[in-house]
């Protein structure tokens, strides 16, 4: 058991060396920069007042909206906090990548709310801090597909291994108790 423990920490260690999985400090900078620029939204999303748009004619529809943003938001500076803790864990990974694009989603919508009923200069500075947290994002997606590529891999080496000592002990002949 002691030999399949190192060998699967051996292939763990080997297999994170192959992969294109970048180095924690460099997710780290990534996710920090991704973080940060999310950050500058709440001071702009706290500018909008969607309840004054409905006022004019706008859908209730950008209340609902602007909420859910700024919740999301949120959720996204902690899912960041998480992962830059735990930069192996796939599913913190995956949780930060999906809810930056639920807050894409959710701002991209809202831009043309804020274009037509408050300030188009608004509008577009918001639209301009989305596409500076693209290439985070891009980056953040590569990051996940090659942590899964390397947690398969590891799986893949661990399952053949638990296979090989199974072989192994099953033709080693029972002892009889005496």
């Amino acid at each position: 058991m002691k030999y399949f423990i190192a060998l699967a920490s051996l292939a763990f260690a080997a297999s994170a060396q192959n992969s294109g999985v970048q180095a924690e400090w460099d997710i780290s900078k990534t996710i920090d920069s991704l973080s940060t620029t999310a950050k500058r939204l709440k001071p702009m999303l706290d500018q909008l007042m969607p309840e004054e748009w409905v006022k004019r004619g706008a859908p209730d529809a950008y209340v609902a909206q602007w909420k859910g943003a700024q919740a999301e938001l949120g959720y996204l500076v902690d899912s960041a906090k998480s992962l830059q803790a735990q930069p192996e864990r796939l599913t913190l990974a995956l949780d930060t990548y999906f809810r930056m694009q639920a807050l894409e989603m959710r701002l991209t919508s809202l831009v043309e709310g804020v274009r037509n009923y408050q300030n188009p200069a608004v509008g577009d500075l918001l639209f301009g801090v989305l596409a500076e947290n693209s290439t985070n994002r891009d980056k953040l997606r590569q990051y996940i597909t090659d942590l899964a590529a390397t947690k398969e891999q590891e799986f893949r080496i661990v399952d053949q291994e638990a296979q090989r000592c199974r072989g192994v002990l099953s033709r080693q002949p029972v002892r009889k108790n005496q």
